[in-house]
Protein backbone atom coordinates (compact mmCIF):
# COMPACT_ATOMS: atom_id res chain seq x y z
CA UNK A 1 0.00 0.00 0.00
CA UNK A 2 1.26 3.47 -0.90
CA UNK A 3 1.87 5.90 1.93
CA UNK A 4 1.45 9.65 1.82
CA UNK A 5 5.18 10.00 1.15
CA UNK A 6 4.63 8.21 -2.19
CA UNK A 7 2.41 10.99 -3.53
CA UNK A 8 3.12 14.50 -4.71
CA UNK A 9 0.64 17.25 -3.69
CA UNK A 10 -0.13 19.41 -6.73
CA UNK A 11 -2.14 22.65 -6.41
CA UNK A 12 -5.55 22.74 -8.09
CA UNK A 13 -6.85 26.00 -9.65
CA UNK A 14 -10.30 27.18 -8.58
CA UNK A 15 -11.62 27.43 -12.15
CA UNK A 16 -10.52 26.99 -15.77
CA UNK A 17 -11.13 29.06 -18.89
CA UNK A 18 -11.18 28.33 -22.61
CA UNK A 19 -11.03 30.94 -25.40
CA UNK A 20 -11.55 30.38 -29.13
CA UNK A 21 -11.61 33.02 -31.86
CA UNK A 22 -13.32 33.00 -35.25
CA UNK A 23 -11.80 35.83 -37.36
CA UNK A 24 -14.25 37.03 -40.06
CA UNK A 25 -14.20 39.81 -42.70
CA UNK A 26 -17.83 40.80 -42.07
CA UNK A 27 -20.33 40.68 -39.23
CA UNK A 28 -21.81 37.17 -38.94
CA UNK A 29 -25.47 36.95 -39.97
CA UNK A 30 -26.19 33.91 -37.83
CA UNK A 31 -26.65 33.56 -34.08
CA UNK A 32 -24.54 31.10 -32.07
CA UNK A 33 -27.67 29.08 -31.19
CA UNK A 34 -28.69 28.81 -34.85
CA UNK A 35 -25.17 27.79 -35.85
CA UNK A 36 -25.14 25.13 -33.14
CA UNK A 37 -28.50 23.78 -34.30
CA UNK A 38 -27.14 23.52 -37.85
CA UNK A 39 -24.41 21.06 -36.81
CA UNK A 40 -26.32 19.35 -33.98
CA UNK A 41 -26.47 16.01 -35.80
CA UNK A 42 -22.67 15.96 -35.99
CA UNK A 43 -22.30 16.21 -32.21
CA UNK A 44 -22.77 13.10 -30.10
CA UNK A 45 -24.31 13.07 -26.67
CA UNK A 46 -23.55 14.39 -24.14
CA UNK A 47 -21.58 17.01 -26.13
CA UNK A 48 -24.70 18.18 -28.02
CA UNK A 49 -26.63 18.85 -24.82
CA UNK A 50 -23.56 20.16 -23.00
CA UNK A 51 -22.88 22.81 -25.65
CA UNK A 52 -26.51 23.92 -25.70
CA UNK A 53 -26.74 24.11 -21.91
CA UNK A 54 -23.51 26.10 -21.62
CA UNK A 55 -24.58 28.48 -24.39
CA UNK A 56 -27.80 29.14 -22.47
CA UNK A 57 -25.89 29.80 -19.23
CA UNK A 58 -23.42 32.42 -18.00
CA UNK A 59 -20.67 29.77 -18.20
CA UNK A 60 -20.22 30.38 -21.95
CA UNK A 61 -20.26 33.72 -23.75
CA UNK A 62 -20.05 34.68 -27.42
CA UNK A 63 -19.07 38.26 -28.36
CA UNK A 64 -18.31 39.80 -31.73
CA UNK A 65 -15.67 42.52 -31.58
CA UNK A 66 -13.65 44.63 -33.94
CA UNK A 67 -10.24 43.05 -34.43
CA UNK A 68 -8.46 46.03 -32.90
CA UNK A 69 -10.46 45.56 -29.69
CA UNK A 70 -8.84 42.17 -29.09
CA UNK A 71 -5.16 41.89 -28.08
CA UNK A 72 -3.01 41.02 -31.13
CA UNK A 73 -1.95 37.41 -31.43
CA UNK A 74 1.82 36.71 -31.57
CA UNK A 75 2.56 35.84 -35.20
CA UNK A 76 5.87 34.18 -34.36
CA UNK A 77 4.19 31.70 -32.03
CA UNK A 78 1.34 31.07 -34.46
CA UNK A 79 3.96 30.26 -37.08
CA UNK A 80 5.90 28.06 -34.68
CA UNK A 81 2.74 26.04 -34.02
CA UNK A 82 2.02 25.44 -37.69
CA UNK A 83 0.27 28.51 -39.08
CA UNK A 84 0.62 28.83 -42.86
CA UNK A 85 1.24 32.19 -44.51
CA UNK A 86 -2.23 32.22 -46.10
CA UNK A 87 -3.82 31.69 -42.67
CA UNK A 88 -1.92 34.65 -41.29
CA UNK A 89 -3.00 36.72 -44.31
CA UNK A 90 -6.67 35.85 -43.66
CA UNK A 91 -6.19 36.82 -40.02
CA UNK A 92 -4.75 40.18 -41.11
CA UNK A 93 -7.70 40.73 -43.47
CA UNK A 94 -10.33 40.03 -40.79
CA UNK A 95 -12.27 43.08 -39.54
CA UNK A 96 -14.13 41.28 -36.79
CA UNK A 97 -13.46 38.41 -34.43
CA UNK A 98 -16.07 36.23 -32.76
CA UNK A 99 -14.82 35.47 -29.25
CA UNK A 100 -16.10 32.26 -27.63
CA UNK A 101 -15.18 31.92 -23.95
CA UNK A 102 -16.21 29.39 -21.32
CA UNK A 103 -15.46 28.75 -17.66
CA UNK A 104 -15.80 25.57 -15.59
CA UNK A 105 -14.40 23.75 -12.58
CA UNK A 106 -11.33 21.51 -12.85
CA UNK A 107 -12.12 17.84 -13.25
CA UNK A 108 -13.73 15.58 -15.79
CA UNK A 109 -15.35 16.33 -18.14
CA UNK A 110 -13.58 19.56 -19.18
CA UNK A 111 -16.89 21.18 -20.08
CA UNK A 112 -15.34 24.61 -20.73
CA UNK A 113 -13.10 23.22 -23.51
CA UNK A 114 -15.65 20.91 -25.10
CA UNK A 115 -18.47 23.44 -25.00
CA UNK A 116 -16.40 26.37 -26.29
CA UNK A 117 -14.77 24.34 -29.07
CA UNK A 118 -18.13 22.94 -30.20
CA UNK A 119 -19.73 26.41 -30.36
CA UNK A 120 -16.70 27.92 -32.12
CA UNK A 121 -16.73 25.07 -34.66
CA UNK A 122 -20.44 25.63 -35.28
CA UNK A 123 -19.93 29.34 -35.96
CA UNK A 124 -16.86 28.74 -38.14
CA UNK A 125 -18.71 26.08 -40.16
CA UNK A 126 -21.63 28.44 -40.78
CA UNK A 127 -19.57 31.45 -41.87
CA UNK A 128 -16.85 29.47 -43.69
CA UNK A 129 -13.97 30.53 -41.44
CA UNK A 130 -11.25 28.99 -39.31
CA UNK A 131 -10.82 28.89 -35.55
CA UNK A 132 -7.90 30.09 -33.46
CA UNK A 133 -7.33 28.08 -30.30
CA UNK A 134 -5.94 30.84 -28.08
CA UNK A 135 -4.48 28.44 -25.51
CA UNK A 136 -2.38 26.53 -28.05
CA UNK A 137 -2.03 29.45 -30.50
CA UNK A 138 -3.07 27.16 -33.34
CA UNK A 139 -5.42 27.47 -36.28
CA UNK A 140 -8.10 24.78 -36.47
CA UNK A 141 -10.41 24.18 -39.38
CA UNK A 142 -13.98 23.39 -38.27
CA UNK A 143 -13.75 19.75 -39.36
CA UNK A 144 -10.64 19.16 -37.27
CA UNK A 145 -12.23 20.86 -34.29
CA UNK A 146 -15.35 18.69 -34.52
CA UNK A 147 -13.33 15.49 -34.89
CA UNK A 148 -11.37 16.34 -31.74
CA UNK A 149 -14.52 16.26 -29.60
CA UNK A 150 -15.50 13.03 -27.79
CA UNK A 151 -16.89 10.18 -29.90
CA UNK A 152 -19.86 7.93 -29.12
CA UNK A 153 -17.81 6.14 -26.45
CA UNK A 154 -16.80 9.44 -24.85
CA UNK A 155 -13.17 9.06 -25.98
CA UNK A 156 -10.86 11.72 -27.31
CA UNK A 157 -7.41 11.63 -28.88
CA UNK A 158 -5.20 13.42 -26.37
CA UNK A 159 -2.89 14.54 -29.20
CA UNK A 160 -5.74 16.78 -30.39
CA UNK A 161 -5.59 18.67 -27.09
CA UNK A 162 -2.00 18.35 -25.83
CA UNK A 163 1.08 19.26 -27.90
CA UNK A 164 4.65 18.19 -27.10
CA UNK A 165 7.08 20.85 -28.37
CA UNK A 166 10.83 20.54 -27.83
CA UNK A 167 13.89 22.73 -28.22
CA UNK A 168 17.68 22.21 -28.21
CA UNK A 169 19.42 22.26 -24.83
CA UNK A 170 23.13 21.86 -25.47
CA UNK A 171 23.69 18.42 -27.00
CA UNK A 172 20.26 17.18 -25.91
CA UNK A 173 16.61 18.23 -26.11
CA UNK A 174 14.20 19.87 -23.68
CA UNK A 175 10.62 18.63 -23.98
CA UNK A 176 7.48 20.17 -22.53
CA UNK A 177 3.77 19.57 -22.94
CA UNK A 178 1.35 22.31 -23.94
CA UNK A 179 -2.23 21.49 -23.14
CA UNK A 180 -2.45 19.86 -19.71
CA UNK A 181 -3.27 23.24 -18.18
CA UNK A 182 -6.55 23.05 -20.11
CA UNK A 183 -7.49 20.44 -17.52
CA UNK A 184 -5.95 22.27 -14.55
CA UNK A 185 -2.82 20.11 -14.40
CA UNK A 186 0.69 21.57 -14.60
CA UNK A 187 2.56 20.96 -17.82
CA UNK A 188 5.20 18.21 -17.95
CA UNK A 189 8.83 18.65 -18.88
CA UNK A 190 11.81 16.38 -19.51
CA UNK A 191 15.40 17.56 -19.95
CA UNK A 192 18.42 15.76 -21.34
CA UNK A 193 16.62 13.71 -24.01
CA UNK A 194 18.96 12.36 -26.73
CA UNK A 195 18.63 14.27 -29.99
CA UNK A 196 18.01 11.14 -32.07
CA UNK A 197 14.91 10.19 -30.06
CA UNK A 198 12.82 13.30 -30.67
CA UNK A 199 9.78 11.57 -32.14
CA UNK A 200 9.92 8.56 -29.85
CA UNK A 201 10.23 10.62 -26.69
CA UNK A 202 7.44 12.92 -27.83
CA UNK A 203 5.22 9.84 -27.91
CA UNK A 204 6.41 8.80 -24.44
CA UNK A 205 5.58 12.28 -23.11
CA UNK A 206 2.12 12.01 -24.65
CA UNK A 207 1.59 8.62 -23.02
CA UNK A 208 2.77 9.99 -19.67
CA UNK A 209 0.37 12.92 -20.06
CA UNK A 210 -2.48 10.50 -20.64
CA UNK A 211 -1.61 8.41 -17.59
CA UNK A 212 -1.19 11.43 -15.28
CA UNK A 213 -4.37 13.05 -16.58
CA UNK A 214 -6.24 9.91 -15.49
CA UNK A 215 -4.71 10.14 -12.02
CA UNK A 216 -5.55 13.84 -11.92
CA UNK A 217 -9.19 13.34 -12.87
CA UNK A 218 -9.61 10.52 -10.36
CA UNK A 219 -8.02 12.63 -7.60
CA UNK A 220 -10.41 15.53 -8.21
CA UNK A 221 -13.56 13.43 -8.32
CA UNK A 222 -16.98 15.05 -8.62
CA UNK A 223 -17.19 16.85 -5.28
CA UNK A 224 -15.94 20.32 -4.38
CA UNK A 225 -12.57 21.19 -5.90
CA UNK A 226 -9.80 20.42 -3.37
CA UNK A 227 -6.88 22.85 -2.95
CA UNK A 228 -4.41 20.04 -3.75
CA UNK A 229 -4.56 16.76 -5.64
CA UNK A 230 -2.28 13.83 -4.82
CA UNK A 231 -0.37 12.40 -7.79
CA UNK A 232 1.84 9.29 -7.52
CA UNK A 233 5.52 10.22 -7.41
CA UNK A 234 6.33 7.27 -9.69
CA UNK A 235 4.09 6.53 -12.65
CA UNK A 236 4.25 3.67 -15.13
CA UNK A 237 3.78 4.47 -18.83
CA UNK A 238 2.88 1.65 -21.21
CA UNK A 239 2.56 1.28 -24.94
CA UNK A 240 -1.18 1.12 -24.39
CA UNK A 241 -1.13 4.61 -22.82
CA UNK A 242 0.61 5.91 -25.93
CA UNK A 243 -1.72 4.09 -28.32
CA UNK A 244 -4.84 5.39 -26.56
CA UNK A 245 -3.46 8.95 -26.52
CA UNK A 246 -3.00 8.69 -30.30
CA UNK A 247 -6.51 7.27 -30.76
CA UNK A 248 -5.54 3.67 -31.52
CA UNK A 249 -6.21 1.66 -28.34
CA UNK A 250 -5.79 -1.72 -30.05
CA UNK A 251 -2.16 -1.14 -30.96
CA UNK A 252 0.92 -1.55 -28.80
CA UNK A 253 -0.80 -3.19 -25.81
CA UNK A 254 1.86 -5.73 -24.95
CA UNK A 255 4.89 -3.68 -23.95
CA UNK A 256 6.25 -3.67 -20.43
CA UNK A 257 5.67 -0.46 -18.44
CA UNK A 258 8.36 2.18 -18.14
CA UNK A 259 8.64 3.86 -14.76
CA UNK A 260 9.09 7.63 -14.52
CA UNK A 261 9.52 9.73 -11.39
CA UNK A 262 7.56 12.95 -10.93
CA UNK A 263 9.12 16.03 -9.35
CA UNK A 264 7.68 19.51 -8.88
CA UNK A 265 9.77 22.26 -10.49
CA UNK A 266 8.23 25.54 -9.26
CA UNK A 267 8.80 28.75 -11.19
CA UNK A 268 11.25 31.19 -9.65
CA UNK A 269 9.81 34.09 -11.66
CA UNK A 270 6.33 35.24 -10.55
CA UNK A 271 5.32 35.37 -14.23
CA UNK A 272 7.01 32.06 -15.04
CA UNK A 273 5.45 28.63 -15.37
CA UNK A 274 5.86 25.73 -12.96
CA UNK A 275 6.39 22.24 -14.34
CA UNK A 276 6.14 18.63 -13.31
CA UNK A 277 9.46 17.09 -14.33
CA UNK A 278 9.73 13.53 -15.62
CA UNK A 279 12.89 11.86 -14.31
CA UNK A 280 14.40 8.37 -14.09
CA UNK A 281 13.29 6.45 -10.98
CA UNK A 282 15.37 6.63 -7.81
CA UNK A 283 18.40 4.39 -7.96
CA UNK A 284 19.03 4.80 -11.67
CA UNK A 285 22.75 5.21 -12.31
CA UNK A 286 23.97 7.43 -15.09
CA UNK A 287 22.63 10.39 -17.02
CA UNK A 288 18.88 10.76 -17.61
CA UNK A 289 19.56 10.51 -21.36
CA UNK A 290 20.57 6.90 -20.92
CA UNK A 291 17.35 6.01 -19.12
CA UNK A 292 15.19 7.92 -21.61
CA UNK A 293 16.80 6.00 -24.48
CA UNK A 294 16.24 2.70 -22.69
CA UNK A 295 12.61 3.67 -22.12
CA UNK A 296 12.10 4.36 -25.83
CA UNK A 297 13.73 1.05 -26.73
CA UNK A 298 11.46 -0.81 -24.29
CA UNK A 299 8.30 0.84 -25.60
CA UNK A 300 9.06 0.84 -29.31
CA UNK A 301 10.68 -2.54 -29.81
CA UNK A 302 14.38 -1.77 -29.61
CA UNK A 303 16.27 -5.05 -29.66
CA UNK A 304 17.82 -6.45 -26.53
CA UNK A 305 21.57 -6.31 -26.02
CA UNK A 306 21.75 -10.11 -26.25
CA UNK A 307 20.76 -10.16 -29.92
CA UNK A 308 20.86 -13.61 -31.46
CA UNK A 309 23.26 -14.14 -34.35
CA UNK A 310 20.68 -15.27 -36.90
CA UNK A 311 21.54 -18.10 -39.26
CA UNK A 312 20.96 -17.29 -42.94
CA UNK A 313 17.84 -18.73 -44.60
CA UNK A 314 15.84 -18.04 -47.74
CA UNK A 315 13.18 -15.91 -46.05
CA UNK A 316 15.73 -13.74 -44.26
CA UNK A 317 17.83 -13.38 -47.41
CA UNK A 318 14.74 -12.21 -49.30
CA UNK A 319 13.83 -9.77 -46.51
CA UNK A 320 17.31 -8.24 -46.57
CA UNK A 321 17.28 -8.03 -50.38
CA UNK A 322 13.90 -6.27 -50.32
CA UNK A 323 15.08 -3.75 -47.73
CA UNK A 324 18.37 -3.02 -49.49
CA UNK A 325 16.69 -2.60 -52.89
CA UNK A 326 14.48 0.13 -51.46
CA UNK A 327 17.27 2.08 -49.69
CA UNK A 328 17.64 4.68 -52.51
CA UNK A 329 13.89 5.32 -52.42
CA UNK A 330 13.64 5.76 -48.64
CA UNK A 331 16.76 7.96 -48.64
CA UNK A 332 15.17 10.21 -51.26
CA UNK A 333 11.97 10.47 -49.21
CA UNK A 334 13.99 11.18 -46.05
CA UNK A 335 16.00 13.97 -47.69
CA UNK A 336 12.97 15.59 -49.32
CA UNK A 337 10.80 15.56 -46.21
CA UNK A 338 8.30 13.10 -47.70
CA UNK A 339 8.07 10.71 -44.77
CA UNK A 340 4.67 10.44 -43.06
CA UNK A 341 4.08 12.94 -40.26
CA UNK A 342 5.23 11.92 -36.78
CA UNK A 343 7.42 9.06 -38.04
CA UNK A 344 11.09 8.32 -37.52
CA UNK A 345 13.41 6.47 -39.87
CA UNK A 346 15.51 3.70 -38.29
CA UNK A 347 17.90 1.26 -39.96
CA UNK A 348 19.27 -2.11 -38.88
CA UNK A 349 22.91 -2.70 -39.63
CA UNK A 350 25.49 -5.42 -39.07
CA UNK A 351 28.46 -5.32 -36.70
CA UNK A 352 30.99 -8.00 -37.50
CA UNK A 353 32.12 -10.29 -34.65
CA UNK A 354 34.11 -13.51 -34.44
CA UNK A 355 30.80 -15.37 -34.06
CA UNK A 356 29.18 -13.71 -37.05
CA UNK A 357 27.32 -10.42 -37.53
CA UNK A 358 25.39 -8.82 -34.71
CA UNK A 359 22.45 -6.66 -35.83
CA UNK A 360 21.52 -3.40 -34.09
CA UNK A 361 19.18 -0.50 -34.86
CA UNK A 362 19.97 3.18 -35.35
CA UNK A 363 17.72 6.25 -35.61
CA UNK A 364 18.77 8.20 -38.71
CA UNK A 365 19.46 11.92 -38.35
CA UNK A 366 21.59 12.54 -41.47
CA UNK A 367 22.06 10.78 -44.84
CA UNK A 368 23.98 13.35 -46.87
CA UNK A 369 25.69 10.83 -49.14
CA UNK A 370 24.30 7.47 -50.28
CA UNK A 371 27.24 5.61 -48.74
CA UNK A 372 27.05 6.89 -45.16
CA UNK A 373 24.33 7.39 -42.53
CA UNK A 374 24.66 9.02 -39.12
CA UNK A 375 22.34 9.04 -36.15
CA UNK A 376 21.82 7.71 -32.63
CA UNK A 377 21.92 4.08 -31.61
CA UNK A 378 18.50 2.65 -30.75
CA UNK A 379 19.88 -0.50 -29.11
CA UNK A 380 22.95 -1.73 -27.23
CA UNK A 381 25.58 -3.84 -28.97
CA UNK A 382 26.96 -6.85 -27.13
CA UNK A 383 30.16 -6.83 -29.17
CA UNK A 384 31.01 -3.12 -28.92
CA UNK A 385 30.78 -1.23 -25.59
CA UNK A 386 30.79 2.08 -27.48
CA UNK A 387 27.49 1.29 -29.19
CA UNK A 388 24.91 2.13 -26.56
CA UNK A 389 21.35 3.43 -26.72
CA UNK A 390 21.41 7.13 -27.56
CA UNK A 391 25.11 7.17 -28.49
CA UNK A 392 26.03 8.79 -31.83
CA UNK A 393 26.95 6.29 -34.56
CA UNK A 394 27.95 6.37 -38.21
CA UNK A 395 27.08 3.46 -40.49
CA UNK A 396 28.13 2.42 -43.97
CA UNK A 397 25.17 1.79 -46.26
CA UNK A 398 26.81 -1.52 -47.22
CA UNK A 399 26.17 -2.76 -43.66
CA UNK A 400 22.46 -1.83 -43.64
CA UNK A 401 20.17 -4.88 -43.81
CA UNK A 402 16.78 -3.33 -43.05
CA UNK A 403 14.94 -0.08 -42.46
CA UNK A 404 11.63 0.88 -40.86
CA UNK A 405 9.44 3.89 -40.27
CA UNK A 406 8.18 4.12 -36.69
CA UNK A 407 5.37 6.15 -35.26
CA UNK A 408 3.94 6.22 -31.75
CA UNK A 409 2.27 2.84 -32.24
CA UNK A 410 5.14 0.89 -33.81
CA UNK A 411 6.31 -0.02 -37.33
CA UNK A 412 4.23 1.58 -40.08
CA UNK A 413 6.47 0.69 -43.03
CA UNK A 414 9.48 -1.54 -43.66
CA UNK A 415 10.90 -3.84 -41.01
CA UNK A 416 11.11 -6.90 -43.27
CA UNK A 417 13.78 -8.76 -41.28
CA UNK A 418 11.96 -8.12 -38.02
CA UNK A 419 8.78 -9.56 -39.56
CA UNK A 420 10.68 -12.76 -40.40
CA UNK A 421 12.01 -13.00 -36.84
CA UNK A 422 8.57 -12.35 -35.37
CA UNK A 423 6.99 -15.01 -37.58
CA UNK A 424 9.63 -17.53 -36.55
CA UNK A 425 9.05 -16.70 -32.88
CA UNK A 426 5.29 -17.20 -33.23
CA UNK A 427 5.80 -20.52 -35.00
CA UNK A 428 7.77 -21.99 -32.09
CA UNK A 429 5.74 -24.44 -29.96
CA UNK A 430 4.87 -23.36 -26.45
CA UNK A 431 6.89 -24.99 -23.68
Amino acid sequence: MLGTEDFLPVPVPESLNATYLVPVPNLPEVSPATALDAIAERLVEPIRSLARQMLDSPLLTVDTRLVEEFPPLPRDLLTAFGAAEEQLERLDAARYVVVVQAEFRPGWPPAHEWGARAVAAAIATTVGAEIVDVFALRFLDPETALRSLPNEQGRIRLVDWVLVPYSPQGDTLWFTTKGLRRFGLMELQAQGVPDGLARAWGAVMTGAARRLLRHWSEALGEEDVPPFAQLPMVTAVTGHDIAVAYGNPRRHVGTAPVRLRLELDPATDPDGESFLSLLPPEGHLGAPARYFAEACAALFGGEESTVAHAEPDDEMDQAIATARASLPSIRNRFLNGRLPDETQLVVKYALETVDGPEFVWMGVTSWATPERLTGASASDAACDPAVRIGAPVAVSAEDVVDWALLDATGVVEGGWTQAVLDAAQQAQPER
